[in-house]
Order: structure tokens, then C-alpha cells, then sequence
């Protein structure tokens, strides 16, 4: 099976479990009257349509690269868990406006046996669906996924705080219990719906994943070349679960053409297989000046023109700046025009 129709059966896992737990959820609260439920189970719909984008999510990002897409359609995936995130927000004010409604206008709670049961039941099998949604997305490197199973998650902590405010009213009389609940499961819903929102537009606006940046450049510092002088302007976009990679490298000016082209073409294919996704990468060739001499390690270079003092150690602080990286030369020997 391609990692792609694995995705997609999981969508389809996902979207099939939510649709079933919220009519679980809903009859728990037919049964119950709690507003703590009620809350789980609006919730809980949010669950259907959002695991149906991301399941369509799924299948766009699966679609091979075309004239209009020449990146792939991976970013749909950061558009799904921005509509998830967007759909919880909506919810969650709904619910928050709903739970101080009933904190002002208590009723009494039935059956909460039967609503801790059942609400119980559904907490399990959103924790089972969502340690699998996410652990598989993170190694499929799928957002979509990883953000559905995450959602799932927070469906089972709600599902579980409304069964704690079920046994708090049963045990104490205290109608209050419930409406109180509700009230902190919206604003719980509210915030983590910011959060997927917040992941969303990150994602979108090519934030830079500090992660797989200090990934590329500790590959790159621990495979290193004499001939790979120095590397800067590093900058890493992701594309669902692909990713595009581009940097500037620092070569021997005097090197032939086809030599800069087989380094080139060795960095690419170094960092390509260090990754399980795929990955599109392009190394810019810079001409080295007697600047970078100082830290040039070179053995027998025939235009060498200061000694060698150090190299520069990459790290995600220097070797993602737009900056030739040197060492303080001879003030007496001219740099190379």
C-alpha cells in the first residue's frame, strides 16, 4: 500500500468513527438532559465535517504536480486544519454562549450513570483513533492527519470532562456542576481551535520549521567537504508532506563546471536520502573570493592567499542568513575582484 492510499484509509477511518460517536453522544444526552454533554456532542459534529475536508484534503495532496501546481497540492493539507481550527473556534463561541445560559438557568441532570457510560465509551475510542491518526501522520509527515488525530484527542479529554461533571452532580446534587463544565470545555475548544488556526496560517505563510532546518544543516556539517566551503541563504518550504530546499554553497572558483555540477549533485542527493519524504532541493553555486581563505580547508589549493585559520561551524544561527560567512583576512593582501 502507497503511503498515499494510507492516508486516505485513515481519513476515511477518521470520518467514519466520528460520524458514529456522535450519535452515541447524542443519545447520551436524550438521555441525560446535561448541558456538559450536549457540549461534547456539538463538539462532536465538528468532528464529521472536518474529517471529511481532511479526507478531501487527502486526496488533493495526493495528486501528482501539474502546470498550475508545480510544487504538488500538499499546502491544502495546512488549509484543512485552518477550516478544522475555524469550524472549533465557531463551535466553541456557540458552546461558551450556551454553558452561561445554563449556569443562570440550571436544570436538573438525568440518567448520569448511563451519560458516564456512554461518554466514557466514546473518550476510548477517540484516544485509540487519535494515538493512530497521529502517529501515522507523523510518519507519513502529514498535517492533515496529524491535526485530525489531535482534534480526536481533544474530543476525548471533553468527553471525559463531561463525565466528571455527570458524577459531580450525581454525587453532590449540585446542578451547577453541570453548567460549569460546559463552560470550560468552550473556552478549552476555543483555545486549541486558535491553535490549530494559528498552525494553519503558519504553515501557509512558509513559517520556517526550525526542526527540519537544523536537520538539513546538521546533515550537511556532519558530511562535509573540504570543497564545500561555506553555506548560507538556507531556507527549507513545506509542501504538505513534501519539502522544497534551497542554498547557496561556497566552491573553488577555479573548479570546472562539471566538477561544480557532480558536488551539487552529491548535496541534493545527501539530503534527499536523509529524509523519508520526498524531497526537491537546489544547491546555487558561489564562487569562493580570497576572503574565505581563513576558513577554507582546501588541501594544496593552488590560490590560496591567506593561511587557514578555522572553519565556520553551521548551525541554524549563520547558515540561514543571506551572508557570505569570513574571518578577519591580512589587511595587506587585496581580495580577489
Amino acid at each position: 500500500m502507497t503511503p498515499t492510499q494510507t492516508k486516505r484509509r485513515l481519513g476515511l477511518l477518521s470520518l467514519v468513527v466520528s460520524a458514529g460517536l456522535v450519535a452515541v453522544k447524542f443519545y447520551a444526552y436524550h438521555l441525560t438532559h446535561s448541558q456538559a454533554v450536549l457540549t461534547d456532542a456539538l463538539e462532536s459534529i465538528i468532528n464529521v465535517f472536518t474529517s471529511g475536508f481532511a479526507l478531501y484534503s487527502l486526496y488533493l495532496a495526493g495528486l501528482p504536480k501539474d502546470e498550475n501546481h508545480p510544487y504538488g497540492h500538499g499546502k491544502v493539507e495546512y488549509l484543512s486544519i485552518g477550516f478544522e481550527g475555524a469550524l472549533i473556534v465557531i463551535a466553541g463561541l456557540f458552546i461558551f454562549y450556551s454553558a452561561t445560559l445554563s449556569l443562570i438557568h440550571p436544570h436538573a441532570v438525568a440518567q448520569p450513570d448511563w451519560g458516564v457510560a456512554l461518554l466514557s465509551f466514546t473518550a476510548l475510542i477517540n484516544l485509540a483513533v487519535g494515538l493512530v491518526l497521529t502517529r501515522a501522520g507523523k510518519r507519513l509527515q502529514s498535517v492533515a492527519l496529524v491535526g485530525d488525530g489531535q482534534h480526536l484527542y481533544l474530543d476525548a479529554l471533553s468527553s471525559l470532562g463531561s463525565s466528571a461533571a455527570l458524577v459531580l452532580v450525581a454525587a453532590t446534587g449540585i446542578v451547577q456542576f453541570d453548567g460549569a463544565a460546559a463552560l470550560l470545555l468552550g473556552i478549552f475548544i476555543l483555545v486549541n481551535g486558535y491553535r490549530m488556526l494559528r498552525h494553519s496560517v503558519s504553515g501557509l505563510m512558509d513559517e520556517a520549521d526550525s526542526a527540519i532546518v537544523s536537520q538539513v544543516i546538521a546533515e550537511l556539517q556532519a558530511r562535509r567537504r573540504p570543497s564545500w566551503i561555506d553555506v548560507h541563504n538556507l531556507r527549507v518550504q513545506r509542501y504538505g508532506a513534501n519539502l522544497h530546499i534551497d542554498c547557496h554553497m561556497q566552491m573553488p572558483y577555479y573548479f570546472s563546471l562539471e566538477q561544480i555540477h557532480t558536488e551539487l549533485h552529491d548535496i541534493e542527493e545527501l539530503i534527499r536520502t536523509h529524509f523519508a519524504v520526498d524531497v526537491e532541493m537546489f544547491v546555487h553555486a558561489d564562487p569562493c573570493t580570497f576572503k574565505a581563505c581563513s576558513l577554507c580547508r582546501m588541501p594544496d589549493c593552488p590560490v590560496r592567499q591567506h593561511p587557514f585559520q578555522h572553519a565556520v561551524e553551521w548551525n541554524l544561527g549563520n547558515a540561514v542568513r543571506n551572508e557570505r560567512h569570513t574571518l578577519k583576512p591580512p589587511a595587506t593582501v587585496a581580495d580577489k575582484p
